[in-house]
């Protein structure tokens, strides 16, 4: 892989080699296939010789990092992120397991896993391997056919591996509980014109899981509709954490949803569970996160170390996320947005940070009211209590 192309985290996270995910099966009838190629549009891992560093440019993906952070190690219910990436194409994607839904625990060669854990795997690898086959630098996907070649691939492998399990039927029935349930957030790139800078971004997904695009000029966008039952937008999502109305899942119907969006490099695009968004104070606080991450970091291992520590420090569920810089180098990126990262803590990030500071300084001052009230409500009850009781 290019430049920077590094994946980190208490669990693996190495994207395999092309020809270890993908040997080259055939897409579905409508979903976009072109001749033999003998060599592979994916580049493997660690093996492009460093490009130069500093300037913008028409070339394909240059920067890359994912991770997986879980909250119990070893049983992180986040899958590892895809990150994988050619000249022409680019794919990231990250599976969220749904521990509440999916909580019932199946005995595994591996020991106790729950059907969160096991769903999340699952799908990724199935759709990282029909992914790698449909994304073509000659052919433009279909993204229609694309997710319900994604859903019927994805349902038919959970079933399978449900099956596998042999795990003996409940009676206990809610609909609450699943099978096997998973998100998924996925951004397929193809480049519309060889070494130019247009770039289709195919999205498809399943949950709240989410893609953003952050580009230098107007920052982060995000890119899915977030599946779930209240439909606010995503600053009242932080505050009411509504219920997932649509995931992955083997044992109820779900939808893999399709959208496409055009894009100019350069720009990074982020594949991120909501245990990176979900506990911050605002979607301006993610973005800032991440930019103020690459404004201070001299390396890519640097700005993924920075962003683990960042959201590790505040989420509050497993964390998993894959980036994908496409059009400029580190240096470049970390040029082109400083003036929206300054932008972000002048306009948006000091103002709320001042305003939270300062409620809790009230919040604290009124604590010390309250303990005082207490106190006090105490000695005056002891002074009046005496004539009060006399007659008890």
């Amino acid at each position: 892989m290019s430049e920077g192309q590094q994946t980190a985290g208490t669990e693996h996270v190495q994207a395999a080699p092309a020809a270890e995910v993908a040997p080259s099966p055939q897409p579905a009838d409508g979903v976009g296939a072109s001749p033999a190629r003998a060599a592979s549009p994916w580049e493997p891992p660690a093996t492009q010789p460093e490009p130069r560093r500093g300037t913008p440019s028409a070339a394909g993906p240059r920067v890359s990092f994912g991770f997986n952070l879980p909250k119990i190690p070893g049983q992180g219910e986040d899958s590892d992120p895809v990150v994988r990436h050619g000249r022409e194409l680019g794919l990231v994607a990250v599976f969220d397991g749904m521990g509440g839904a999916g909580g019932t625990t199946y005995e595994t060669p591996d020991g106790p896993r729950t059907g969160a854990y096991l769903a999340s795997r699952v799908a990724r690898d199935v759709a990282e391997q029909r992914m790698v086959a449909l994304l073509d630098p000659e052919w433009n996907l279909d993204g229609t056919a694309a997710a319900q070649d994604l859903q019927r691939s994805v349902r038919s492998a959970l079933q399978e591996r449900l099956a596998g399990l042999n795990a003996p039927a409940s009676g206990l029935r809610s609909r609450l509980l699943r099978a096997l349930p998973t998100t998924m957030a996925l951004a397929g790139l193809q480049r519309q014109e060889p070494s130019g800078d247009r770039w289709t971004c195919h999205l498809l997904w399943a949950g709240d899981s989410r893609v953003y695009v952050f580009e230098p000029d107007s920052g982060a966008r995000q890119l899915t509709v977030d599946d779930i039952r209240d439909h606010g937008d995503a600053m009242t999502n932080l505050r009411e954490d509504s219920v997932v109305s649509n995931a992955m899942s083997a044992d109820t119907e779900f939808t893999v949803h399709h959208r496409q969006v055009e894009l100019t490099a350069p720009f990074l695009v982020i594949a991120a569970t909501d245990g990176c968004f979900g506990y911050l104070p605002s979607p301006m606080h993610f973005e800032h996160l991440v930019l103020a991450a690459l404004r201070d970091a001299p390396d890519i291992d640097a700005w993924s170390t920075s962003v683990r520590a960042a959201v590790s420090a505040v989420a509050g569920d497993d964390a998993a996320m894959a980036t994908l810089g496409v059009g400029a180098d580190l240096d470049a990126f970390r040029t082109l947005f400083a003036r929206r990262t300054t932008e972000l803590e002048q306009r948006w990030i000091t103002p709320l940070d001042d305003l939270d500071t300062e409620l809790r300084e009230q919040e604290r001052k009124l604590a010390e009211v309250r303990a005082a009230r207490r106190e006090r409500q105490a000695q005056l009850w002891a002074e009046y209590k005496p004539g009060y009781e006399e007659y008890l």
